[in-house]
């Protein structure tokens, strides 16, 4: 299912796909955010940080009327406030959205699926 966009020269169509990989970078970029994770973390491994080309299965993707809610699946580091980085996370996710497809997100849901102790 894609996101259908009209404009006064035609329609846009952005796949989910798409939606996900802009989802996936702008919460990968954040400070305390150590990956990705599965939606599903029983089928596809427990705690199992996703790689950028598999983004997709840990976001997901549902049209609402006037715009998208996005429910994003992350693993913070251990020793980061998991409040902060979730907050920094949905406005990341949301401007992003906005500024790069033009898509307005009425709710971002951040999971936080797993802690990571990370080494040095």
């Amino acid at each position: 299912m894609a996101v259908k966009i009209k404009t006064p020269a035609g329609m846009i169509d952005i796949a989910n796909d798409v939606i996900a990989t802009v989802v996936g970078g702008a919460a990968t970029d954040n400070y305390g955010v150590v990956g990705m994770a599965s939606r599903n973390p029983l089928k596809d491994g427990v705690n199992q940080i996703l790689g950028r080309d598999s983004f997709h299965q840990g976001v997901v993707i549902r049209q609402q009327d006037n715009g998208i809610a996005v429910d994003v699946y992350i693993i913070v580091g251990y020793g980061t406030k998991i409040s902060a980085v979730s907050k920094s996370v949905q406005e990341k996710v949301k401007y992003n959205l906005e500024s790069m497809l033009g898509v307005t997100a009425n709710s971002v849901n951040i999971m936080v699926q797993g802690v990571r102790v990370l080494g040095d």
